[in-house]
Order: structure tokens, then sequence, then C-alpha cells
């Protein structure tokens, strides 16, 4: 069963059809790419899966499971995390509390516990911060740990969005532009990261990108979307020789 299933979404923006016909499966364990020409509807797709657009059609299987227009927090709790094309960080508080944000919904203890700081409040912190440490040490953060995260470069900041949302311990991982905005060294520093993630997590992953290049090296299959419909679809070096995907991005 694909960890991941996807069947007929779609939705509508003032008559404007944004996703149509949208069909997807993803494995566990895989590394898949959803790329496209700026417009093409990635991430209202991405929106889609994680709640913030409710679908006008279609459904959506999470290991199974129906997630169909449930809210963010619930497809969240289910095992969906993402980061976004624009950077979201709690910019003024540290490093480390920022990934500890993500491990919030893991807590085992109660709100009278935290409030009067008993020991097992106490315990949990400290297993909390043991974890954020272990996660930012993956992207080399951990010397960071008590910066604010607003003081970060620009690429620190791109990799503390995926350590928080690596927090929550999802099933699937999806990844909105990550490299944007980074320089040669620093997106293939991060496209290792992201080889390692899945090898090391045993992590599902669904990366948007706008580089065919750059998602060719790394994804194992694509989707290509255009105007919010499927163009090409299957193993990344056939697709990307498909004269439809050429054509798309020579065009734009």
């Amino acid at each position: 069963m694909a960890l991941l299933e996807i069947n007929n979404l779609g939705i509508s923006f003032g008559g404007l059809r944004a996703v149509d016909a949208f069909n997807l499966k993803i494995e566990k364990g895989q590394l898949y790419g959803l790329i496209g020409p700026n417009g093409a509807g990635k991430t209202t797709a991405f929106n889609l899966l994680t709640g913030v657009y409710k679908p006008s059609q279609g459904r959506v299987l999470l290991d199974g499971e129906d997630i169909t227009g449930k809210s963010v927090i619930e497809i969240n709790r289910t095992g969906v995390a993402r980061t976004f094309q624009n950077i979201r960080l709690f910019h003024e508080l540290p490093v480390l509390d920022n990934v500890k944000v993500g491990l919030h919904n893991q807590m085992e203890y109660s709100t009278l516990a935290g409030i009067l700081r008993l020991p097992k409040y106490r315990k949990v912190e400290k297993e909390m911060n043991q974890k954020a440490m272990e996660l930012l040490k993956v992207f080399d953060l951990d010397g960071d740990a008590e910066t604010l995260a607003g003081n970060l470069p620009y690429g620190k900041q791109r990799k503390l969005e995926i350590a928080r949302a690596l927090a929550t311990n999802p099933k699937l991982l999806l990844l909105d532009e990550p490299a944007a905005g980074m320089n040669p060294n620093e997106t293939k520093e991060l496209m290792d990261t992201i080889r390692f993630i899945r090898d090391e997590f045993d992590m599902t992953i669904l990366l948007i990108e706008h580089d065919m290049k750059l998602v060719g090296g790394i994804c194992e299959e694509l989707t290509v979307l255009s105007f919010g419909q499927i163009l090409a679809q299957g193993e990344t070096s056939a697709v990307l020789k498909d004269p439809k995907v050429i054509t798309a991005y020579l065009g734009e």
C-alpha cells in the first residue's frame, strides 16, 4: 500500500481551476519530486495536502487513512509535516526552542505539571532538549542552539525549518522549494542533507522545486504540473526527456 495516495484532487478559486484531476502515489521511503513552471499549482497542491485549503473534489489517503478536508492540526497529527517557500520561523526564539515547538505535540505531562514544574515536566523537558539537539546536529546547527532564529544566515534558517518539521515525527515530509534563495554550494549541501534524512530516518519526502536539474539529481520519480494539471509523471530520467516537459520550461 502506498504511503500517500491522491485521487482526482481538485480546487477552484473564483471559477479558476487551480488544481484539476491531480493523482499521485508515493511509496514509503521514496524521495518524490513535484515540479512545474511558476504558477503551475505546486504550492496549491501542498496546501490541499496539509489542510490549508479544502479540496472541492477528490480524496487524500495517508497510510490508508482518509485525511481529505481535515484541519491543519489534524493532518499534522496523522503524520504530515511541511516547510514553506517563504520561511516561517519563530524569529525571536532561540534555534533550540524553534525545534522544541515541533516536539510539543509529543508532550506527555499535564498542564498542571507544567505550571508547577513538577518532576514529570522536568523529565520530559530534558528529553525534549536532547531530541532537539540531536536534530540540530543532523543539520550542523547544534552550535547555534542559543542563537535567535532570526539572526541565522538564510541557508541555516532553511535547515532549521526542516529540522522543526522533522521534530513532529512525520510519516511524510513535504518540502516547498527548500533551495529557494540559496547559492550553489548551499544548494548542494542541502540536497545531500535531504538524501541523508531519507536514508537515516527512513523518511518519505515529497519535494517541490522549480529547477529541473536540481530535482533530476535527487528524486527517483517526478510529477510535472502545468496550469494545475499533470503534464507528465513517472521515472525521473524519462520525465525530464519528455518533449512536453522540455517545451513547458523552455517556453517560460
